[in-house]
């Protein structure tokens, strides 16, 4: 009796023990590392035409991601690029929408409008967005409500002219050149025009629709202005060589809004850091990712910049950068 007491004991035992085996075998498949169960999170990026500036950002949004633990296996990018065709950015939109992206962003304003008309429920994140409201994609910028968000990049018009001042003093008419397809060219062209009347400029407008018309305006317009400004607009620089050829034997000087720009053969600027905005670009899109809602979520603004001079342009246009700009300029080319 005592025996079979026993091996009932011992045979509890063993099931007791072989429970508790199983059980922690299926606690540790279920409780796998972050890193091993985690969902890939996947990004659309619409990027409206290729130059430079917009592939630094591109670039950037890539590291601000990284930086927040997106990177590797944890995320994939759905990488799209209009080339500057409007018709290839509703397409596109449409696409990377029904793609099943989790989050949209959009790097300058077409490519955002063009995300913000295919979808009211994904979230959108802008890049390089000059005037969000404008735009209207946002009708807030500190609670933009609705389902897109992002960083804008406020063109340093006052620091433009200060650095014009500087460099060509004799100066007195402005030709301005930009895209009337761009809604965020007219209202940088709008502040520009504004404050450079009030420090005592005469400004011209010159627009173009399209990138087959600027070599014309070029000609036309260096012709009546001493020298050149270029807002922050994507088709123009995406044709920024044509800009140059077109002012070879004028000879103005031309301030863009860009380094890529300044680097092709402009005088000088103030811009914002490309890659910076990127960055932060891609760090509001993990903050969506995490869980932050758009509608609440304040746009970042950036508005201060840094000088760029071009020294060999200087020469060849036969202007002395003085040294308290050279000892300024966040970036000067030789």
């Amino acid at each position: 009796m005592k025996n079979k007491r026993l091996v009932g004991i011992l045979a509890a035992l063993v099931v007791l023990v072989g429970g508790a085996v199983v059980y922690s075998s299926f606690n540790k498949g279920t409780n796998a590392s972050p890193s091993t169960n985690k969902k890939t999170a996947k990004i659309g990026v619409l990027q409206f035409v290729s130059h430079p500036s917009l592939d630094l950002i591109y670039k950037g949004i890539q590291e601000g991601l990284a930086e927040e633990g997106y990177k590797g296996d944890a995320v994939k990018i759905d990488f799209m690029n209009a080339e500057g065709d409007q018709s290839k950015v509703a397409t596109m939109s449409k696409q990377l929408v029904s793609n099943g992206n989790d989050v949209l962003v959009g790097i300058a304003t077409p490519s955002a409008q063009g995300l913000a008309a295919a979808t009211k429920d994904k979230p959108v994140v802008m890049g390089a967005i000059t005037d969000p409201i404008g735009a209207n994609l946002v009708k807030n910028l500190e609670k933009p409500g609705g389902n897109i968000t992002g960083v804008s990049d406020h063109n340093p018009a006052s620091q433009q002219l200060d650095l014009i001042k500087k460099l060509t003093p004799n100066v007195k008419k402005i030709g301005v050149l930009y895209s009337s397809s761009e809604d965020n060219s007219k209202t940088q062209v709008e502040e520009f025009k504004t404050l450079a009347t009030k420090a005592g400029y005469t400004v011209e407008e010159y627009s173009v629709p399209s990138t087959n018309e600027i070599a014309s305006t070029m000609n036309v317009m260096t012709g009546k202005v001493d020298a050149i400004w270029i807002p922050i607009d994507n088709t123009i620089a995406s044709a920024f060589a044509t800009v140059v050829s077109s002012n070879k034997d004028a000879k103005k000087p031309i301030y863009p809004s860009a380094t890529a720009m300044v680097e092709e053969g402009g005088l000088a600027s103030v811009v914002v850091d490309q890659h910076d905005l990127g960055v932060s670009t891609g760090k509001m899109a993990a903050k969506i990712l995490k869980g932050a809602k758009p509608a609440e979520t304040a746009v970042e603004i950036f508005n201060k910049g840094k000088s760029v001079v071009n020294k060999k342009n200087a020469k060849e246009l036969g202007i002395t950068i003085p040294d308290d700009v050279l000892k300024e300029a966040g970036q000067v080319i030789e």
